[in-house]
């Protein structure tokens, strides 16, 4: 029997230590194609690019893992993927690991997710990794068994139409890692504020900054399982459709 593919990406750019790490994972489970940026894309939510030439450039010798860097988004790289380098779909996405939070509202800008969620409208089966690390020598190796035990899971089960997997790791010791929570997303949001500044020529500018403000403590959501130390496994998916309101809105007077 033919080795599952797998498709490896990530936002962080494809020398980043997380993506570094999530090859070296996923090599044992099947041929590994990596496409990711050859720079940093974090925050770059579902961009793609548009007005500007696209380049591949191949990094890699061996026949497995190939190994391409990408000019584009994330979602670049799994649109380049999927229709100029690979021979078929892939059996499985993986995006990351992510240096930093992809829970709760942050799926929303994330380049990591965005990714997944590229692979999910391709009909891939998809997960986005990420951990709650943001410098560049953080220890991705505590959840190694935790992030390949969900690819197999994954490979196995597959993922139904549409869906794609939010999982966020928590940075801590492998011996402190309690398992697996598959969960919500919770509510929660950024209070953002702009500092304003002036560069050396006295023009202005802005920097974007905030916090992030949780507005509730179920323990059915991501931020719940990852401030006890548990692995959030959040389906998402990218029907933004709101159908509970649908009937609601449909008994509006249009005509008035």
């Amino acid at each position: 029997m033919t080795k599952p593919v797998i498709l490896v990406t990530n936002d962080d750019g494809v020398m980043a230590p997380g993506i570094r790490n999530l090859i070296e994972f996923m090599i044992p489970l099947g041929e590994v194609v990596v496409v990711a940026p050859n720079k940093p894309q974090s925050g770059m939510g579902h961009a793609v690019t548009i007005s500007n030439p696209l380049r591949l450039e191949k990094i890699s010798k061996e026949e497995y893992p190939q190994e391409f860097s990408c000019s584009g988004t994330p979602v670049d790289c799994v649109k380049l993927a999927v229709n100029k380098i690979l021979k078929r779909k892939p059996d499985l996405l993986v995006s990351g690991i992510n240096h930093g939070s992809n829970s709760s509202i942050n799926v929303i800008y994330s380049g990591t997710m965005s990714a997944a969620i590229e692979g999910a409208m391709e009909t891939i089966p998809s997960i986005g990794f990420s951990l709650l690390d943001f410098s560049f020598d953080a220890n991705f190796k505590p959840a190694k068994k935790f992030i390949v035990s969900i690819a197999k899971n994954v490979l196995k089960n597959g993922l139904p139409k549409g869906i794609c997997l939010n999982v966020n790791i928590p940075a801590v010791k492998e011996n402190e890692l309690k398992g697996i929570k598959v969960c919500r997303q919770a509510r929660a949001n950024w209070e953002e504020s702009f500092d304003h500044r002036k560069d050396p020529s006295g023009k202005d500018y802005y920097w974007l900054t905030g916090k992030f403000a949780l507005h509730e403590n179920s323990n059915e959501t991501d931020e719940w399982a990852l401030k006890n130390n548990y692995i959030s496994v959040v389906p998402v998916q990218f029907d933004f459709t709101a159908h509970s309101v649908i009937p609601e809105i449909q008994n509006w007077n249009f005509n008035g």
